[in-house]
């Protein structure tokens, strides 16, 4: 997989509201555009922004996370992380009991604007017309993994 470039560390972050602070102070490992239906509803857009941090690198500064959790198309159960004053979702993890070792920030609740130019698209058979992806983008007509 590509690594996202551009982007610099310590990266900080929170909810809409400002209740929820986090920093991640490592490197991200990867970063996805998902297309797909669920995406598209979280974040009330044409596409949801995944950035993929090493857990170890993500402290939450203030607030507490509230959980939601949902069924994958994989098969696998999501926790979804979201502040319970404003409702944004901040970051996403394995759920169902498996911890993994890293979490996905959701890109949007990062204070500085990120460059998806490096990201991975999928889902791309679910991309709403009109979305254009960028022909050296890696692309995956569903999740690769």
């Amino acid at each position: 997989m590509t690594k996202p470039t551009g982007i610099r560390s310590p990266l900080a972050g929170g909810c809409q509201c400002g209740a929820i602070r986090y920093e991640i102070t490592g490197q991200p490992l990867e970063m996805y555009v998902c297309h797909c239906s669920e995406c598209r509803k979280q974040s009330a857009s044409a596409f949801g922004i995944s950035m993929w941090v090493n857990r170890a690198d993500f402290a939450l500064l203030s607030g507490a996370a509230r959980f939601w959790s949902r069924p994958a198309d994989s098969g696998r159960v999501i926790d979804c992380a979201f502040c319970a004053d404003c409702g944004t979702r901040v970051w996403h993890e394995p759920g169902g009991g498996v911890r993994g070792c890293a979490i996905a920030i959701k890109g949007g609740s990062l204070d500085e604007p990120i460059d998806v130019g490096s990201a991975i698209h999928v889902w791309v058979s679910h991309k709403l017309l009109g979305i254009v992806i960028p022909d050296d983008a890696i692309q995956y007509p569903e999740n690769p993994v």
